[in-house]
């Protein structure tokens, strides 16, 4: 036998071994090094993820505070709907993206496929509205109405509507108590968009996706307390989804009531008469344009003298605000949001600018007065006033001879502010001044509150414009070029207008001051302002901050939060010219150019103070403009394209009177029929189970007086809220002021 020597095996075996021996040290510490990268690096967060997988929460969504007016009255709150609603998430499951479930459940809904499609799909840039711009993850509600029969067919063929819930929930409603709409001061609330959620996300108020928030009036102003807090509750489940224990559980949170200064009766009787005349406006034949008047748009304020919180605050067009609950339709957001929808979104008392006529000169008699023209002095009233070939007119070519400034302002003779803005430009230097101009007129009006915000409670206020030399040379800056390229010297009106702005757009012309003196030209100012101004000479020279929110109740009613007054400085006017000024606006309505519409008013027993202004729009027909002041309240109203002042504003204004202090048409005045003879003072009661002690409105204001006055008192502390302290909004009445006539002779002012 012979023998195989080993030594020429050994090393290969030796070799394959060590290589072996290394691989599998290799692979070893390649394993153990992930498995130390997976589980001690990366460990916790690996945790953290797998956790998450083994938990689902579950959104109650906490019930938004209801919004009250000043009795307790609901203007928005909430009501138990049967809510169907589609998960995007489901849907794009199915293999045709859920298109055959949407349709079958158009069928069942009485809607159209092409509807119900158009509720779920996201917005985008290129997605026109309707679409759903919430988050995507959460379930999009198809309707908010469906009928019972209708809910029980989705929830017993669950099997052929994958994706699609019908459950009961607390949908947001508008109620309009006594057909008062209250639409741009309310809002309205849609879903909260991914965006939102992440900009929130480390703030004290972070949004759940499946919250609702406000996106305008006073729903987006008090958002953050109307909201309350959703409740989470999260449950362990395995890997099949089967509930194996609850994790926690954090318990929903009600959102707060707010309680506003609005009282919805008055609202009602604002919008009603602010519809009617705008209608009486469209019937009036204009004749510088050859066709009735078309009053397209308008709004009414109705203010707190003594305190800055608005009563009533109408907007029209108006809109319905139920039309955003559930997601708004593709016809009902053309109608609101189109060219031809004259866009009633927006509040055109706090968004509306016009050129403010001769109610300005309030403002340019302060002025005149402070350039050192007496109040009582002697200025000419002519029929026109010249300056080289251009004549500027009085209204109706009227001549009234010298005249002082509160008579000026009883008749309001336009020549007189002519002649003194005039002087002052001539003093200031004219087209070219040296040194630094005094600019009176305009450093009033800055003074007064324009040019800027009131600071109203709420959102997207616009500021006016004061066309001050600042204003020009910005202006001019910005559209110099455009100018000089359209300008023509012979050209049309227009074309001769931009060749003379691209020469010298940038310089106060005389016939810029001579126009601005009575509210003409560049200046805009808004309702609002106009309210704190003539607010301010009513009390005596203080401007308010106007607010709508007046108190946030928690919904056990034992915290109160008020929102007192603010003050936003005082009228640069001494009390003597607003004693001047305040007999004149008396004057306006017993002898000047309001009379014809204030004729028999009890003016003894309930003084009223005003101003008419008919402002001309360059290619439009003339704005109404009606400022008025009682002791207790300021009213304005303003009509686009009605005519003049009193002659479209006077009658709505005055019937807006009557109903607040129950004044009858011969003059008499029935406190049974005074809706609120002096401002509400007190707060309404919530209850601690979250009712609300407020009284049953009928339509009928003389019923609804009544009921407030035995349900909701407001003649003592007792009637507050747990937890209220007495202020001078919520003390006891002035004891000069009796159920029955009210003595009101002179007024008293404060120094």
């Amino acid at each position: 036998m012979t023998n195989i020597p080993e030594t020429g095996r050994t090393p290969r075996v030796q070799i394959r071994l060590v290589v072996i021996q290394i691989l599998v040290l290799s692979l070893l510490g390649t394993l153990g090094g992930r498995l130390w990268y997976l589980q001690i690096r990366e460990g916790a967060e690996y945790q953290k993820e797998a956790s998450g997988n083994h938990v689902q929460q579950v959104v109650q969504p906490a019930v938004r505070g209801d919004i009250l007016d000043a009795r307790g009255v609901p203007l928005a709150d909430n009501e138990t709907r049967l809510v169907v609603s589609a998960s995007r998430t489901d849907l794009t499951r199915q293999k045709d993206g859920g298109k055959a479930v949407l349709t079958k459940l158009a069928g069942v809904l009485g809607m159209s496929p092409a509807e119900v499609m158009q509720k779920v799909r996201l917005c985008d840039a290129k997605t026109p509205r309707p679409c759903w711009n919430g988050s995507p993850y959460q379930p999009i509600p198809i309707t908010d109405e469906a009928t019972p029969k209708q809910a029980l067919q989705i929830r017993e063929r669950s099997e052929d509507f994958p994706g699609i819930t019908a459950e009961p929930e607390a949908v947001r409603r508008y109620p309009s108590p006594g057909k008062s709409n209250t639409a741009q001061v309310l809002g309205y609330l849609s879903p909260v968009t991914d965006e939102e959620i992440q900009k929130a996300k480390d703030t004290d108020s972070p949004y759940l996706r499946s919250d609702m928030v406000g996106r305008s009036g006073l729903e987006r102003t008090y958002d953050k307390v109307l909201r309350g807090k959703a409740g989470v509750t999260r449950y362990e489940v395995d890997n099949l989804g089967r509930v194996i224990g609850k994790a926690e559980s954090e318990a929903a949170e009600p959102g707060a009531n707010l309680v506003t200064s609005i009282d919805s009766r008055v609202q009602r009787v604002a919008e009603y008469e602010l519809d009617k005349a705008m209608k009486a406006a469209r019937q009036q034949y204009d004749k510088i344009t050859g066709t009735n008047y078309k009053a397209d748009s308008g709004a009414v304020v109705v203010m707190e003298a003594k305190t800055g919180r608005i009563v009533a605050m109408a907007s029209a067009p108006t809109y319905d605000p139920n039309a955003w609950v559930g997601g708004i339709s593709a016809k009902d957001y053309q109608a609101l949001t189109g060219k031809d929808s004259d866009y009633p979104l927006l509040n055109r008392a706090i968004q509306g600018q016009a050129a403010p006529g001769s109610t300005f000169k309030v403002i340019s008699t302060a002025a005149a007065v402070e350039a050192g023209y007496p109040f009582d002095g002697r200025y000419p009233c002519t029929s026109s006033y010249s300056v080289g070939s251009q004549v500027f007119k009085n209204f109706e070519g009227e001549n009234f001879g010298p005249i002082s400034l509160g008579r000026a302002l009883e008749v309001s003779c336009d020549t007189v502010f002519y002649y003194l803005a005039d002087k002052e430009w001539k003093k200031d230097g004219g087209s070219n001044p040296k040194g630094r101009p005094k600019d009176y007129f305009y450093k009033a009006a800055h003074q007064f509150g324009l040019g800027k915000e009131t600071g109203v409670d709420l959102p997207n206020e616009v500021t006016g414009r004061v066309p001050d030399r600042r204003w020009k040379q910005a202006y001019w800056e910005a559209n110099k070029d455009a100018w000089c390229k359209t300008g023509k010297k012979d050209g049309s009106y227009v074309e001769k207008i931009a060749y003379e702005n691209c020469l010298e757009g940038n310089k106060m012309r005389e016939g810029d001051s001579i126009n601005y003196s009575i509210g003409q030209g560049d200046t805009l100012v808004t309702p609002i302002q106009e309210a704190v101004i003539y607010g301010a000479v009513a009390n005596g020279g203080t401007m308010y901050q106007p607010t709508i929110g007046k108190a946030v109740i928690s919904p056990d009613g034992k915290t109160v939060r008020e929102i007192k007054p603010k003050k936003r400085g005082k009228l640069p006017v001494s009390q003597a010219t607003l004693k001047g000024m305040d007999d004149a606006f008396a004057g306006v309505m017993t002898r000047g150019t309001a009379a014809w519409k204030f004729g028999g008013w009890p003016q003894d027993k309930i003084p009223l103070h005003g101003k008419t202004g008919t402002a001309e729009v360059y290619g439009k027909q003339t704005t109404s403009w009606l400022a008025t002041y009682s002791e207790d309240y300021t009213v304005i109203m303003t009509i686009a394209q009605a005519g003049t002042g009193s002659g479209a504003s006077g009658e709505a204004v005055r019937n807006i009177y009557s109903a607040l202090y129950g004044v009858r048409g011969d003059g008499s005045i029935d406190d049974r029929k005074a809706l609120l003879p002096e401002p509400q003072k007190g707060l309404p009661k919530v209850r601690t189970d979250g009712t609300i002690a407020a009284p049953k409105i009928t339509g009928d204001p003389a019923k609804d007086t009544e009921t407030a006055q035995k349900d909701n008192p407001t003649n003592g502390d007792d009637q507050l809220p747990a937890g209220t302290t007495p202020s001078p909004t919520t003390g006891n009445r002035d004891t000069r002021r009796r159920r029955g006539h009210r003595a009101r002779g002179s007024r008293r002012r404060s120094a």
